[in-house]
């Protein structure tokens, strides 16, 4: 058995102090992720910090027109609000094609935000793997990487980010609202998760000692129609092969707004900013254009061996998303 303490936070600035001054604690919220890790040695806190008690579960409107969503509100509850549902759409169906019911009853927005890759070596703690004992290597260069990195991958780590939520959130340029030790700060969700780059067990910008007290969306574009495509193995119960949140707006037959992000593909949600460019700069919405802007998000490409299908499966998985929303 691994000897554990427990602390059931009293409000956000208990929950932050106690993390602050205990150097070797975790914040627990649904646990979907983090008991996985405690069951396969993966992570071995002395303490943890429970949040599940604090009041961060409401989702309500900003003054703005956003949205606010509460770190706890669960997965099943955000996917099921009514100005979710009407407004952004790829939302509710990134968290839909998520998980199972059960755990999307139970894992908060705030925790899945946090959660780590699901890449098989990582998991298992006979295998070397620097994210999760840095300097060790990665053993997915030589191995199997059908779910793998081929896009801001590095010599260290080609492991993929599992989300669905935060690839819609990358895509609807939503913010996350986090405190520690300092106060409040905002990060956006295209910032919060890092590309492995030199450092790979270092997964967002976040601190140790921070803790997520919301996600806020900013108010949906006018006349924008968005959508979630999710490309798996199997039909329900799969991480992506690979995704695509994409919301597009047209005026006279032209791209006017275009936000898109990528899934599957990558150590973070990818933010297809070379696609959007593209689609902006030119003067129809013709399968042309979704070919040449697929392309453009593609180039940078580098895929390893066993995942070379994956470039030519994020074009078409793109073009027809796009196609799709161009359509509606």
């Amino acid at each position: 058995m691994m000897p554990l303490r427990y602390h059931r936070a009293s409000d956000v600035d208990d929950a932050v102090a106690t993390m602050t001054a205990e150097p070797n604690a975790a914040f627990l919220a649904g646990g979907t992720n983090l008991v996985d890790h405690l069951g396969l040695g993966i992570t071995a806190p002395d303490l943890l910090v429970d949040v599940t008690r604090l009041p961060l579960g409401e989702i309500d409107r900003t003054g703005d027109g956003g949205l606010r969503i509460g770190a706890m509100a669960r997965g099943a509850d955000v996917a099921a609000y009514e100005d979710v549902r009407r407004e952004y759409p790829m939302l509710a169906r990134a968290l839909l094609s998520a998980a199972s019911p059960q755990l999307r009853n139970l894992a908060t927005t705030g925790g899945n935000l946090m959660q780590r890759t699901r890449c098989g070596y990582f998991q298992d703690s006979s295998t070397p793997c620097n994210k999760r004992e840095p300097g060790t290597g990665c053993s997915a260069l030589g191995g199997f990487t059908r779910y793998h990195a081929i896009l801001g991958a590095s010599r260290h780590c080609i492991a993929t980010n599992p989300s669905d939520m935060a690839v819609a959130l990358a895509a609807l340029d939503a913010v996350v609202i986090v405190v520690g030790p300092d106060g409040q700060r905002t990060i956006p969700v295209v910032d919060f998760h890092r590309l492995p780059g030199d450092e790979p067990a270092v997964d967002t910008v976040l601190g140790r000692d921070e803790l997520i007290v919301a996600v806020e969306l900013p108010p949906p574009v006018p006349g924008a129609v968005g959508t979630y495509r999710k490309v798996r193995d199997r039909a329900s119960y799969a991480f992506a092969i690979v995704s695509v949140a994409a919301e597009v707006a047209t005026a006279g037959g032209r791209v006017t707004s275009a936000r898109i992000a990528l899934g599957g593909v990558a150590h973070k949600p990818w933010r297809a900013r070379a696609a959007e460019e593209f689609l902006l700069a030119g003067d129809d919405s013709g399968d042309d254009l979704l070919r040449g802007a697929a392309a453009a998000e593609l180039a940078a490409a580098h895929p390893v061996p066993g995942n070379e299908f994956k470039v030519d499966l994020a074009a078409r998985t793109l073009r027809a998303t796009l196609r799709e929303v161009l359509a509606s």
